[in-house]
Parts: C-alpha cells; structure tokens; sequence
C-alpha cells in the first residue's frame, strides 16, 4: 500500500559525507526516489543553512558515524532546524562498526520540534579509521551497503519504514559520545592536528582546504596549508590528499580509505 510520502512527491536530502560512503548511500536513495516518481534534492550539510529548509517537503537526514554518535557539526544543523507542523523526517547513518547514540536522540530531537519520524536506518561500510580493509572486501561492503540503501528508500516510500529507540541506553550513549568527542578532539587537536603536512611531500595544491566541512585548514600565498586546532577528524584531507602528505595517527600502516573520487565530494 502506497505510503503518506507519495502524497508529498518531495524529498530534499540533506546529508554530510567524509569520505564517500554516506554520499554513496544518499546518491542511491535520491536515486531510487526519482525513479519512482518522487522529486528528490541532494544537499550538503556544511553549505545548507537550517533556516532554510522547506517543510512543505519530506526531509531526509544523511551521515557518517563518529564515535558512536556524529560531527558537532551536524548536530548543530539538526538542532537548528526550524519548528515543524508535522514534517515528515527520516534520517540513514553509514558506520563501519556500532553507534548507539544517534537513533535515539536524534528521534526526539525532530519531535520535539513538530516533525514526523518516518524512518530510521544504519547501512554498514567500509571503514576510514584504525583498520583499512583489502580493496575486494570493501568493494563488497559498498555494494551491499547500496542495496540496503535502495531498500530503505522503498520501504519510505510504501509506508514501512520505522524509526524506534531505545531510550534509556540510546540517551546514555548518547551523552557519553558527545563528551567524549570534545575531550579527545581537544586533546589530539593539541597533539596532532595543529602540525602542518610533510613539506617535503605536499605540492600546495590546495585541494585539503576546498574539502575541510568547517574550513578548518587555510592556506596563504605560496605558503603551505596550516590546521586550524579545531579539526573533527572528518579524514577528507587525509584520504583525499593527492600526494599523501597529511597523515593519519590512528590508521594502521598509514592506509586511508576513499570511497569517490574528490571532486565527487566536492561537487
């Protein structure tokens, strides 16, 4: 049975994305939309202001998983989103291991400010930190990460979607995350993140600075690039430097995982 949001016809997605897999996923759902009919819009957290979201529309929540919550960043977005009048809402996270504090709360953020809940899905992927996986099994993750998108995007548009929570686990995890994720950027902004890249390997292309979400990394005349201190640990200029010469502490043997191309990411 058609679900409520074939009365609509419109879906604006909005969605962040470090290094690929959440555009992967989002590009697949609007895509899924489209070919069944439905007016379906892609758009970047980090050049989107909240105020301007149309609730005359379904609105689409997309991104990654960091720390078993999401950016500082996003939240921001999501809590600023404007008061609703039963706004359709639903949201898809990419994650390569558990989350725990995203579900949840994020459920009651968007109720709290009038909107609808219609769904809620967590699509695993390849991960970008700690351990790279050989290039076969994430090519393998990716499509069946597709074909979990494409699903979703079907069951929002028959009705069947579902966006539950758990509270009193979701809201700890919840919590925990977010006070985690200040203490330990604060601490490795001091350790790690102010460096500049290895000079003797970066051409001063610019590229980091054109990928960083909060324009995090500047870049004077002729000079090399330079970290702000406030970095989220996106990883964009780390997988996506063409000469490799921003590095990861964390990655084991220095892999980085990308799943598009920059200018994707850029586009």
């Amino acid at each position: 049975m058609p679900g409520e949001l074939t009365k609509n016809k419109n879906i604006d997605l909005y969605y962040f994305s470090g290094t690929g897999n959440t555009l992967l996923v989002t590009k697949k759902m609007v895509e899924t939309f489209k070919d069944n009919g439905i007016n379906a819009n892609l758009f970047k957290i980090e050049d989107s202001n909240p105020e301007d979201v149309n609730l005359e529309h379904t609105i689409g929540l997309g991104f990654p998983v960091a720390e078993l919550s999401t950016y500082d960043f996003v939240w921001k977005f999501i809590k600023a989103l404007p008061e609703s009048n039963g706004t359709n809402i639903f949201m898809v996270d990419t994650l390569g291991g558990v989350s725990g504090g995203i579900v949840g709360p994020l459920r009651e953020i968007v109720k709290k400010k009038g909107y609808n809940p219609i769904g809620a899905k967590e699509i695993i992927m390849p991960p970008n930190i700690f351990y790279i996986q050989e290039e076969d099994i994430n090519k393998k993750k990716v499509e069946e990460g597709l074909i979990e998108a494409e699903k979703y995007a079907l069951s929002i548009i028959d009705g069947e979607s579902k966006w539950g929570r758990v509270p009193i686990l979701s809201d700890i995890i919840y919590y925990t995350s977010i006070v985690g994720l200040k203490i330990t950027h604060s601490d490795l902004n001091q350790k790690y993140f102010h460096l500049a890249p290895d000079q003797e390997k970066c051409n001063k292309c610019g590229q980091c600075v054109k990928l960083c979400p909060i324009d995090n990394i500047t870049m004077e005349e002729g000079e090399f690039p330079a970290n702000l201190k406030e970095c989220v640990y996106c990883l964009r200029c780390t997988s996506f430097c063409p000469k490799r010469a921003i590095s990861s502490p964390f990655n084991y043997k220095g892999k980085t995982y990308r799943a598009v191309k920059a200018r994707e990411i850029l586009g």
